[in-house]
């Protein structure tokens, strides 16, 4: 056997350093509510009712670093601040769908196998 590297080897594993960006609850659940078009943060608020607003903007800033989401800013009093997808952020909404039809797929198959899972000794 060669003596290769391991793809998946934390420090040459792409996979690993995106989904610790992006990967959590709170963006995944923002960028599936941009998909919807541009949006102000008191609408991406109101989208998910349990998300704290420091949480918000936290993701938000994470996200936008990330080339997911464009922040604009419209200067008038106040300043109008709206969120939207970069072309980047959209090409992830293909990959999420995906996610989302497996997990609605195999929902039940998870929660009975939680359910074993929970009734052992």
């Amino acid at each position: 056997m060669k003596n290769q590297l391991d793809p998946f080897t934390p420090s040459l594993c792409p996979v690993r350093s995106i989904l610790a960006k992006i990967g959590d609850k709170w963006s995944i659940l923002i960028v599936h509510d941009l998909r919807k078009g541009r949006q102000r943060f008191s609408e991406i608020r109101r989208a998910l009712p349990d998300i704290s607003q420091r949480m918000l903007t936290q993701t938000l800033r994470k996200l936008e670093r990330e080339g997911l989401v464009l922040r604009i800013v419209t200067p008038c009093v106040p300043p109008r601040v709206d969120y939207e997808l970069t072309a980047l952020g959209q090409s992830l909404l293909g990959p999420l769908d995906q996610l989302s039809g497996w997990a609605a797929t195999h929902k039940r198959q998870i929660e009975k196998s939680r359910e074993r899972f929970d009734a052992r000794p």
